[in-house]
């Protein structure tokens, strides 16, 4: 008896496990130098673009917020650009 329980919970436990890492994998932005390069935005996918429009410190984030009859609906804002942690 004792086998089998353990069987049956190894048995859930791993395909679960595995759900909650692949939810829990870190999401990464693409970065390209140009709205035009963007081809396919997703509906929820982000893109940075660098092309100078936002003031110093920031960068352009393209973003699929909508779905609309033709197709998927583009908001632009300009967040802060986050650089390589420093040493101190």
């Amino acid at each position: 008896m004792a086998i089998t329980k353990a069987v049956k919970a190894t048995t859930f436990a791993l395909p679960v496990s595995l759900v909650f890492c692949l939810l829990a994998s870190p999401c990464i932005a693409q970065q390209v130098g140009n709205e035009r390069d963007i081809v396919d935005l997703r509906l929820g996918q982000r893109i940075q673009v660098d092309d100078g429009t936002c003031p110093a410190g920031q960068i352009k984030e393209v973003s699929g917020s909508q779905m609309t009859t033709s197709g998927v609906l583009r908001t632009r804002k300009c967040v802060p650009r986050l650089g390589t942690k420093q040493r101190r």
